[in-house]
C-alpha cells in the first residue's frame, strides 16, 4: 500500500509540473488574444514568476528549485504519515474487538493484521514469557516482559515519528532561503539599476518586486510544512496513547499469566 501511494504522489508531483509548463507556454504562445481584436490596449506584465525565471540567474533558479523539492517533500511526508496514522487507527480498532476476545494471546495475534504494529508487540510479549537462557537468566520474567513491550513501543514510536524531522526542517528554513533569494534578487536588480544609471519607479518596482516574491514563496513553503508538523504531532499523541494502553494491558495478561501467551 505504501508503494502504491509512493507512485501515486510521484505521478501527481509529475503532472502538477507538466501542467504548470503548459500554463507557461501557454501564455508566452497566446498572443494578443480577444481583447486585443475588440480594439482594447493589452499590456503584457513583464513581472511575475515567469519574468522572474527567465531573467534570473544559476543561484536564483537554485533557490527556486530548492523551495520546489521542499514542498513537494513535505507534501510527500504529510500524505505519507496521514495515510500510516489512519491504519494505525484501524488496527487499533481492529485490536479492540478482536484480539481482546481471543482465549490466548498467541490465537489473538493471528487475528490481528500482519502489517499491524500491535501484532508486533504482541509478538515481542509472547517470546519475552517463554523460557530465557544465559545472561537473561538473571532478569526477573516480569521485569524481562516490561522491557520487552517498552522497547515494542518505542520502536513503534519511533516508525510513527519518522518524517516529522524533515517537516520541522523544511519550516524553520525555508523562509530563510527565501530571503536569501531575496537578498540576491535585490543586490542584482539594484546593480543593473546602478549600471543603466536610471533610478526611476518603474526601473526599480519591478526588479525589486520579483526578489520579494521569492520571500513570499519561501512562507508559503514553511507554512504548511508547519502546520502539518503539529497535526502530525498531536496525532501520533493520540495514537501512541492507544499503543501504550494495548501494551500495558498485554503486559498485565503475560506478566500475570504466561500460560495465557
Amino acid at each position: 500500500m505504501n508503494n502504491m501511494l509512493i507512485r501515486t504522489c510521484r505521478h501527481l508531483s509529475i503532472l502538477l509540473l507538466c501542467w504548470l509548463h503548459g500554463m507557461v507556454w501557454a501564455q508566452s504562445a497566446a498572443g494578443p488574444g480577444p481583447l486585443a481584436a475588440s480594439g482594447l490596449t493589452v499590456i503584457d506584465s513583464p513581472y511575475g514568476l515567469q519574468a522572474l525565471w527567465v531573467a534570473s540567474d544559476a543561484v536564483t533558479k537554485a533557490v527556486l528549485l530548492l523551495l520546489l523539492l521542499m514542498s513537494c517533500g513535505s507534501w510527500y511526508v504529510l500524505l505519507i504519515k496521514a495515510w500510516a496514522l489512519r491504519s494505525m487507527d484501524a488496527h487499533c480498532q481492529a485490536a479492540r474487538e478482536n484480539f481482546w476476545q481471543a482465549e490466548t494471546v498467541a490465537k489473538g495475534m493471528a487475528l490481528l493484521d500482519a502489517r499491524s504494529p500491535l501484532r508486533f508487540i504482541a509478538a515481542s510479549g509472547i517470546q519475552a514469557a517463554e523460557p530465557q537462557s544465559g545472561l537473561l537468566t538473571h532478569i526477573p520474567p516480569g521485569d524481562w516482559i516490561s522491557m520487552r513491550l517498552q522497547r515494542a513501543v518505542e520502536a513503534v514510536q519511533r516508525d510513527l515519528q519518522g518524517g516529522l524531522a524533515f517537516l520541522a526542517t523544511v519550516g524553520s528554513v525555508s523562509p530563510f532561503v527565501g530571503l536569501f533569494g531575496t537578498v540576491w534578487g535585490i543586490y542584482h536588480a539594484l546593480t543593473a539599476i546602478g549600471m543603466s544609471g536610471q533610478a526611476s519607479i518603474d526601473k526599480v518596482a519591478g526588479p525589486v518586486g520579483e526578489a520579494l516574491i521569492m520571500t513570499a514563496l519561501g512562507l508559503a513553503v514553511a507554512v504548511p510544512a508547519v502546520l502539518a508538523y503539529n497535526w502530525l504531532l498531536n496525532r501520533n499523541k493520540v495514537v501512541m496513547a492507544d499503543v501504550r494502553a494495548f501494551a500495558n494491558d498485554l503486559h498485565a495478561v503475560v506478566a500475570g499469566r504466561p500460560s495465557q501467551a
